[in-house]
């Protein structure tokens, strides 16, 4: 963040990915969607982006090259996002992506390290596109399925930011990528110095997910579980995200274009959740937040 005199801060992001989906256009709007999440997170409102794009040589046409220009560039438009320009390389791999930059008022600068004991956690989309992503490579995937997924990681998360700006009492925000939910709790809870309880029975999850999990792990999911399970706790006893349950999958999942975990003062939640509904986001409470312990995730 860059704070000018007598203004608004400027906040810059930059994400770019490989393609999750076939169709060019498609993927233009989801690394669209993906790109401006971050300042949307951190409170703000994009305000200008330059696409980074890299393209192999040979095998790829034009006419899908422009496809997912066009794609990125609608994304942009009904963010009301302008497109400044960008740069281009040659690369084996399809990639694609933007910087993005946003204002942001200093004063209500949202930060994932702020989280307090006694907040109630929110999360606004959905969990389960890195599974659907790995089953598309194979073939493994339903068009049902595929089109849930696709419709949630298109979804700006421009209106669920405009909701809780609405709302005092915000204390933590980020958007849920490649960390998985329990990756980004883990890292806002040790940011915010508390534990964090998650109900594993009130996670959202997107229809059809649970029935693929098991035969579409994805490598980052492997990753996330080496490096964040000696945080979490699994409470003994608990009927949910025991054993080879596969909502304990889910919850190392890593989102593209995932939702908001918002950690809100409790008597600020209701209102929040009613803005939230308000403005057509299926948001769900899914925990709380309580005094540092020895584990910084605790799931019941």
């Amino acid at each position: 963040m860059y704070v000018w005199e007598g203004g608004p801060a400027l906040v810059q992001t930059v994400d770019f990915f490989t393609p999750i989906v076939d169709d060019p256009y498609v993927y233009g709007q989801i690394a669209a969607a993906n790109s401006l999440s971050d300042v949307y997170a951190m409170g703000g409102r994009p305000v200008t982006a330059l696409a980074i794009a890299a393209f192999p040589q040979d095998g790829l046409h034009t006419d899908d090259i422009a496809q997912i220009f066009r794609g990125g560039f609608d994304k942009l438009r009904e963010a009301g996002v302008a497109l400044l320009g960008g740069h281009t390389v040659q690369d084996p791999e399809i990639k694609f992506g933007y910087a993005v930059t946003g204002a942001v008022d200093p004063k209500r600068i949202l930060t994932n390290t702020n989280a307090k004991p006694g907040d109630r956690l929110i999360l606004t989309k959905p969990l389960g596109t890195g599974i659907v992503g790995t089953a598309i490579k194979f073939g493994r995937a339903s068009n049902d399925l595929i089109a849930r997924a696709i419709d949630q990681m298109r979804t700006l998360n421009k209106a669920a930011a405009e909701a809780i700006a609405k709302v005092d009492g915000v204390h933590a925000c980020t958007d849920i990528t490649g960390f998985g939910l329990a990756g980004h709790a883990s890292e806002m809870a040790i940011g915010s110095n508390v534990t964090m309880e998650i109900d594993g029975k009130a996670l959202p999850i997107i229809p059809g997910v649970l029935e693929i999990a098991s035969k579409n792990k994805s490598g980052g999911m492997g990753t996330n579980k080496e490096h964040f399970s000696p945080g979490i706790e699994f409470l003994s006893g608990s009927e949910s995200l025991l054993g080879e349950d596969p909502r304990r999958d889910v919850l190392f999942d890593p989102q593209t274009s995932g939702g908001l975990l918002i950690s809100i003062a409790a008597e600020s939640a209701e209102r929040a959740m009613d803005s939230l509904t308000k403005s057509g986001i299926q948001a769900v409470f899914i925990g709380s937040v309580q005094q540092a312990s020895s584990k910084r995730l605790v799931i019941f």
